[in-house]
């Protein structure tokens, strides 16, 4: 089971992730979406395509921008479809 945990507090938990490098990226469902804050954020990868982002908000702290996901990702990456992985200072393993 793999657990992503900021501020104390286990935000995903799931034994159905995909690694893609290095990555943990969690089910949909496996993620606690009331701790998910939308971002307008966007970033580009050459192979997986546009990124989107949430900020976390947990315990009255937020860690912007910590959580991204490939809403539609290029063919090379279909598999994180919709997938969400953790970074800034989440624990995920």
């Amino acid at each position: 089971m793999v657990k992503a945990v900021w501020n104390g507090v286990v935000i995903a938990e799931s034994d159905a992730t995909v690694v893609v490098e290095g990555n943990h990226y969690f089910p949909p469902a496996d993620v606690r979406a009331e701790y998910l804050v939308p971002s307008s954020t966007r970033t580009t990868c050459p192979w997986k395509g546009v990124a989107s982002y949430h900020s976390l908000q947990v315990e009255g702290a937020t860690n912007p921008d910590a959580a991204w996901y490939y809403p539609d990702p290029k063919p090379a990456a279909a598999e994180i479809a919709g997938r969400i992985a953790f970074w800034k200072g989440v624990r995920v393993g």
